[in-house]
C-alpha cells in the first residue's frame, strides 16, 4: 500500500549508532523503493530545499496531531552525521530496514498515535490522517482500504492489521 513508507518514515527512532560507514545501500534498493523513499523525503522535507532539518520535523509532526519536545527531534536529527540531506536519509534508513524487522516497523508506526496503548486507534481519527497527511487517500480508496481493515466499535485494530499485511492467519497470529 502506498502509506506503508509513511508508517516506516514515522517509525521510533532507533539507536544511534558509533562510527557510522557509508553502506552499499544503494545497490540493495531497488528502483520503486528508492522513489518511495524519495516521496517520503519530500513529505518530511516541508520547506522543500533539500535538507530536513527541526522546523520540518516540528511541521510534519504537527500536521499528524503530535509535536515531540525539541530534544526528542533534536536526537532524531543527530543520528545523522551531517546535514539530513536525501541521501544520507538513504543511509539512516537503509540501515534501519536491514536491520529492523518491517513488521515491528508498521506496528511501531502505528503505536506513535495510540495515546492508550490498546493496539486500536479510532477509526474517524485514522480516516483523517489519511485524507490529510502525505500522499492523500480518496474517499474511494479509503472504502477499499476499509473492507480489508480490522474494525470494530470504530476501532481500528492496528495489529491485526500488520498481521493482515504480513500474510498471517489469524491462528498464526494467536500462536
Amino acid at each position: 500500500m502506498r502509506w506503508k513508507w509513511t508508517c516506516v518514515v514515522l517509525e521510533e527512532k532507533a539507536k544511534s549508532r558509533a562510527g557510522r560507514a557509508t553502506s552499499n545501500v544503494f545497490a540493495k534498493m531497488s528502483k520503486k523503493l528508492m522513489q518511495e523513499m524519495k516521496e517520503a523525503f519530500t513529505m518530511i522535507d516541508q520547506n522543500r530545499d533539500g535538507i530536513i532539518d527541526i522546523e520540518d520535523l516540528k511541521d510534519m509532526y504537527s500536521n499528524l496531531g503530535r509535536i515531540p519536545p525539541d530534544a526528542e527531534l533534536k536526537e532524531m536529527l543527530a543520528e545523522a552525521p551531517g546535514p539530513l540531506n536525501f541521501t544520507m536519509f538513504l543511509n539512516l534508513f537503509g540501515e534501519k530496514l536491514s536491520g529492523t524487522d518491517p513488521e515491528d516497523a508498521i506496528r511501531n508506526a502505528f503505536a506513535m498515535f495510540d495515546d492508550e496503548g490498546k493496539g486500536t486507534l479510532p477509526e474517524e481519527y485514522l480516516k483523517d490522517l489519511l485524507q490529510n497527511m502525505g500522499d492523500n487517500f480518496t474517499a474511494d480508496e479509503i472504502k477499499q482500504t476499509w473492507k480489508e481493515a480490522p474494525l470494530e466499535k470504530g476501532k481500528f485494530d492496528y495489529q491485526e492489521f500488520v498481521s493482515i499485511l504480513k500474510g498471517k492467519s489469524e491462528d498464526e497470529t494467536a500462536a
